[in-house]
């Protein structure tokens, strides 16, 4: 008996090995390897391979030029080198606490996700694996990862919009502790352009984020609400009744959305506060909002100018009506009627009016242009600038940022 049970153990581990050696493509491979110096070293098992590169946003970037959006930075290069065995590998300079992503092109193909690395963010239609470098504590690294703390809980919430004649779905972040407070305040964070409910929580880390703020006294417990800015989509792709559709930049489905964002914006705000253990006023509500999110909390904050207290714009796409060719500044001076919802806006005396934006963003224009009209009428803002341009990278630290600002 023991002689059958000891070759059935042998049979289990041996088709176990044999899942694991098909896992990693028949070699040991660890990669990335976040080494002790603060270089990290990846590996992928390609042994017919002839080219193999690495991309990632922890490579100097090129620029290229895309129609309608002017220059826009990508990502940069780096050859791997062929080890023995068939490994092919590629060691960085010493990187800084952050969190990066990263594909391999391999022969021509690019895109390919890292075999041995399981974590990965879909951004739009592309997916990329990620990593995390950190030095100490309260680094940006360790502020982007999960620690030993109290953590808030994730729901993906379904609401009813009598404004856009839809059933939807949203993104809510509640504190730790959430069930034995009340009268939370509530942050309304916007995603971008091709993004949806999921962007915020999973490539912008906003849990991880609000759990070590608030855990270290950073921030004020606080609820966050993470709508889908896409007027004519009731959720993220594959979560909807449309099926698996091919998602664009836009988050459209083709089909013609009856009302903005911010016409129906207040649908989210009555069910937030008719569902949930908030304060039901304007000192307890903030907004912001990434690239086109930064554009909705520009046209949300000023339809409503007694709403909000704490606005941020992130990187933010500034659009009224007007003629395309003109500057953001033109139009502003032409608009009289968005003269007249910022004149109300700032009378109102909201509590932080905040942008921020990177230095090589292909959006920087649009918000020197603001901050000039601001300034010629005497509005008060706060400005942060940071190096690089429209990414991730930044959203994830104007989010920080923002976060220990607001309900003070």
């Amino acid at each position: 008996m023991k002689k059958i049970l000891s070759i059935a153990l042998c049979a289990i581990c041996a088709v176990s090995a044999v899942a694991q050696e098909k896992l990693f493509q028949g070699a040991n491979v660890q990669s990335p390897v976040v080494n002790a110096d603060g270089t990290v070293t990846f590996n992928l098992f390609a042994p017919k391979a002839i080219k193999v590169e690495v991309t990632g946003d922890f490579l100097p970037t090129t620029k290229i030029e895309v129609p309608g959006f002017g220059t826009v930075e990508q990502p940069g290069v780096a050859q791997l080198t062929e080890g023995k065995d068939g490994i092919w590998s590629y060691t960085t300079s010493k990187l800084a606490p952050e969190l990066y992503s990263y594909t391999f092109n391999i022969d021509g193909m690019t895109g390919v996700k890292d075999p041995a690395n399981i974590y990965v963010n879909r951004d739009i239609v592309s997916f990329s694996n990620i990593f995390i470098v950190s030095e100490k504590q309260g680094d940006k690294g360790d502020t982007y990862r999960v620690n030993e703390v109290k953590h808030g809980n994730l729901a993906k919430v379904w609401y009813d919009s009598p404004t856009l004649k839809m059933h939807r779905r949203m993104t809510i972040y509640t504190p730790a502790g959430y069930d034995k407070g009340s009268n939370y305040p509530v942050l309304y964070l916007m995603h971008g352009a091709g993004g949806d409910e999921n962007a915020w929580s999973e490539l912008g880390r906003a849990a991880q984020i609000l759990d070590n703020l608030i855990a270290k006294g950073k921030a004020k417990p606080m609820i966050v609400v993470m709508p889908n800015g896409n007027t004519d989509c009731q959720a993220a792709p594959g979560e909807w009744s449309r099926g698996m559709y091919q998602p664009t930049f836009m988050g459209s489905v083709n089909q013609k959305a009856i009302a903005t964002m911010d016409e129906s914006f207040m649908d989210i705000v009555k069910y937030v506060e008719s569902h949930y253990k908030v304060a039901k006023n304007k000192k307890n509500r903030a907004i912001c909002g990434l690239s086109m999110g930064g554009g909705h909390t520009f046209a949300t904050s000023k339809r409503y100018p007694d709403t909000f207290n704490y606005i941020g714009l992130f990187s933010a796409g500034l659009h009224i009506s007007g003629d395309r060719t003109k500057s953001f500044y033109q139009l502003l001076q032409e608009n009289t009627e968005v003269q007249k919802q910022l004149a109300r806006l700032f009378a109102s005396k909201p509590a932080l009016y905040w942008i921020a934006i990177g230095k090589t963003d292909f959006l920087y224009q649009q918000n020197s242009d603001l901050r000039k009209y601001l300034d010629e009428k005497g509005y008060p803002y706060e400005y942060l600038e940071t190096d690089g341009g429209h990414i991730w990278r930044n959203w994830r630290i104007y989010l920080t940022e923002f976060a220990q600002k607001i309900f003070k």
